[in-house]
């Protein structure tokens, strides 16, 4: 039989989509790439998650015809290599939408809430922690969005509709009439938006535009008391520059569920912080969006490899001229 490399684990909904399509999943024994090279020769697919595929590890697999990415966020895959080897990359854009879109509202409200500094003040008994905690509310507040596909959709329109927020959206693609229409407005400028935002929102993929968007100055356009959340990529932020901006007290909380690097050592700066919420990148790992994704990309796989062009293609430059068995 032949079989599918799973990088990292997928949902077992997954495994009995690929089994019934007659391909064996086959869980790496580690997801670093060195491994992964050793163990990927003779998988027709591979399917990864944020560890992603590298140079070597595609190299290394001369039988390899889909890479399957399972979730939205591609850039760990070496794409420019895998077209030049003829490999079609495909991701599953839509299947975490709404699990990533409620976890940027629910950092939003834990920072404006202050929930983990309530809860540890309750569990050491400091009853006393509502008298000086700056809590607030999003009622009436403005969101900032960065970025509009999906996700940012999403998110503006639940801070609309459950907050009765006013929404700017920065994203040049965007049109301004389909914004207007949902009742959001759209800026031209990063600025206009930071300055007049409370919560700011960030929703773009890691592109060499979007790296680093957030820096020192954008940071500093922040109003003090505003929030900053990102469920998107790490490196859309500059990490050093966020932690002396929340050191000095020059922004009141962020809610992060990416990092520059996917883990952190125990002495991490962001670790010591007590006005930043930290979740291990779970945007779209709820059961239902760990289901959907699952699915998803094992049907784009399967189509692949059965000679149908696949609906969420990332290189589709390569399909006229991809690997064969």
């Amino acid at each position: 039989m032949s079989f599918c490399l799973l990088v990292q684990p997928i949902d077992e909904v997954g495994c009995r989509a690929l089994r019934s399509a007659g391909l064996e999943p086959r869980l790496a024994s580690a997801e670093d790439m060195t491994t992964v090279a050793r163990e990927i020769p003779g998988a027709v697919a591979a399917i990864t998650r944020n560890a992603g595929l590298s140079r070597e590890a595609i190299a290394a697999a001369a039988d390899l015809l889909v890479i399957g990415n399972h979730g939205t966020g591609y850039d760990p895959i070496d794409i420019p290599f895998a077209t030049s080897q003829g490999i079609p990359v495909v991701h599953t854009p839509e299947a975490n939408v709404q699990s990533v879109a409620e976890l940027a509202v629910g950092l939003t409200l834990a920072a404006a809430k202050h929930l983990p500094a309530a809860d540890r003040a309750t569990r050491r008994g400091d009853f006393g922690f509502k008298y000086h905690a700056p809590i607030r509310e999003l009622a009436g507040k403005t969101a900032g969005i960065i970025g509009f596909g999906r996700i940012g959709r999403l998110t503006a329109a639940i801070f609309k509709a459950a907050f009765g927020m006013r929404v700017l959206v920065y994203s040049p693609s965007a049109d301004p009439a389909a914004l207007r229409t949902a009742g959001f407005s759209k800026v031209d400028r990063l600025v206009e938006l930071l300055a007049a935002s409370d919560v700011v929102s960030l929703h773009v993929p890691l592109t060499p535009a979007s790296k680093a968007l957030i820096g020192e100055a954008e940071l500093a356009r922040l109003k003090p008391s505003a929030i900053l959340i990102n469920t998107s990529r790490g490196a859309v932020v500059d990490e050093p520059a966020l932690i002396r901006a929340l050191e000095q007290g020059k922004l009141a909380a962020a809610g992060l569920d990416v990092y520059a690097n996917e883990t952190m050592s125990p002495t991490h700066p962001l670790l010591q912080l007590e006005n930043v919420i930290l979740t291990p990148h779970i945007g779209g790992s709820s059961k239902e969006a760990l289901e959907r994704t699952a699915r998803q990309v094992v049907d784009q796989v399967t189509a692949v490899l059965q000679g149908e062009r696949p609906t969420h293609l990332v290189n589709p430059e390569v399909w006229h001229r991809r690997r064969h068995s």
